[in-house]
């Protein structure tokens, strides 16, 4: 089943217009507030996400019912989940992605079995939609793509084993992880210890750079999430292509770990790692207007184009 956010107003910026939630079928869209016929009617996919099991199995009912449906040429898609809990990601997750970096990070020959995840927050304004022009920000003049799996946390998870953390996942969606590669701020700055980790993690947090979408495919329409293919397109070139088995740590892994970490809620994000064939590899960063478009076997394709470039930059110690 594909849970969708949407706004009925489907011009290019949807902020401030009313949101609904619903199901994307072959034949259309259906509005689930519509067609709950019932009290306590869902209102985001979120609050879907919270009911737990039975809310799911009776839009499960719903999706096989013969509702109106709205075509979907007709709405704005959004983020399934607009506004999560929390949004975690993992730095270094496939093999080749951190040799093309130039880096080590403590790689073994079996990183799986000698290192362990190494996830990061960002905030909730770096969710943005399907279709979306990504901001450039102001301070950093190298913009980067990222291809993710996003899983969707499905009820509540703490101190869960590895063997059992599947059990735990709602869905999947599609994310990038767009990075800022460089910061302007180091113009002038004095040098000191963990500057390099702090630049990079600055780098992850400007607004819009967290694309998700275009839907959430529940967990059950997925057979093996270890064996999912991966692409990425910038104006219809290939730059990263991969499948999910090439995933250092595994999703029930990562989902154990981080459950060991904090206490995971429903609807709260976890990009598990990018593939190679990022800009910072190859120099080839994105420019302004560039369209990518991230797909992920099953979970369609999120499409953004990146927006134009500051006329200036922002440098606090010049």
């Amino acid at each position: 089943m594909k849970l969708i956010t949407y706004s009925k107003d489907a011009s290019v910026s949807a902020a401030g217009r009313p949101v609904d939630c619903g199901i994307l079928t072959e034949a259309g869209l259906i509005d689930i507030p519509s067609a709950w016929n019932d009290t306590h009617t869902p209102r985001s996919v979120k609050e879907i996400l919270q009911r737990g099991p039975d809310c799911l199995t009776k839009l499960a009912e719903l999706a096989k019912s013969s509702v109106d449906v709205i075509p979907l040429n007709s709405v704005k898609l959004l983020a399934p989940i607009p506004r999560p809990g929390k949004v975690l990601a993992l730095a270094g997750n496939y093999v080749e992605h951190i040799k093309e970096a130039g880096l080590k990070l403590g790689l073994s020959d079996l990183p799986r079995l000698t290192t362990v995840p190494r996830p990061f927050l960002m905030p909730g304004t770096a969710v943005a939609n399907p279709g979306d022009q990504v901001p450039w920000p102001v301070y950093s003049e190298t913009i980067d793509y990222e291809l993710e799996l996003a899983v969707v946390i499905g009820r509540e998870a703490k101190h869960v084993p590895a063997e059992k953390a599947l059990e735990f996942i709602a869905g999947y969606t599609i994310a990038n992880d767009v990075s800022a590669r460089t910061v302007t701020f180091t113009k002038n700055r004095a040098k000191r210890p963990w500057d390099e980790f702090y630049d990079w993690l600055n780098g992850k947090w400007a607004d819009s750079f967290f694309p998700m979408g275009p839907y959430l495919l529940t967990a059950d329409e997925i057979d093996d999430v270890q064996n999912l293919n991966l692409e990425l397109r910038v104006n219809g070139e290939v730059r990263q292509k991969a499948n999910t088995a090439q995933m250092i740590h595994t999703v029930a892994q990562i989902v154990s770990f981080l459950s060991h970490l904090m206490t995971l809620e429903p609807g709260d994000v976890i990009a598990t790692g990018t593939p190679s064939g990022v800009g910072l590899a190859t120099g080839n960063y994105l420019k302004a207007g560039d369209r990518i478009d991230a797909s992920i076997e099953g979970l369609g394709t999120l499409t953004n184009t990146l927006g134009p470039r500051p006329d200036t930059f922002y440098e606090p110690l010049k």
